[in-house]
């Protein structure tokens, strides 16, 4: 289990440094996300080909937890086929709820240090937004 200082550190990087957040014009599935209890809003977009997620980015605004989580699963699910993506959205939310076995916690790998998110049920809505946002867009397709 990494330490708190680890944590911090993943937590701050992708919040004040994310990757993916941008705007993605020829995005192919565009989806917003929004947790009204504490603000968070997010458009999260995917570009597919093939069944496979060539690409994806996310624009708008939260809290560090809600950013930093997009921005994780964003490096996750980029290259994975829409079944992968889901697969994995399932072992994150189940980690969530405190059920996973090291294995799969392994499979999150960055992702894996919101685990601990489980113990701050305010902050739960705001880790799983942007998963909750793939999960929903993925399955309407």
């Amino acid at each position: 289990m990494p330490n708190k200082t680890f944590y911090n550190e993943i937590l701050i990087e992708h919040n004040l440094h994310p990757e993916h957040k941008h705007d993605l014009p020829d995005a192919d599935l565009v989806l917003e996300g929004v947790n009204p209890s504490c603000g968070d809003d997010i458009w999260l977009k995917l570009k597919i080909e093939d069944g496979v997620i060539t690409d994806g980015a996310f624009v708008g605004d939260g809290c560090a937890v809600s950013q930093a989580s997009a921005d994780m699963m964003l490096d996750l699910i980029i290259g994975k086929s829409k079944k992968e993506a889901l697969k994995l959205a399932d072992i994150f939310f189940r980690m969530i709820k405190g059920g996973v076995s090291e294995e799969e916690l392994d499979r999150l790998e960055e992702a894996s240090i919101l685990k601990d998110v489980a113990h701050m049920p305010a902050r739960v809505k705001c880790a799983v937004l942007g998963w909750h946002t793939m999960e929903e867009m993925l399955k309407g397709e």
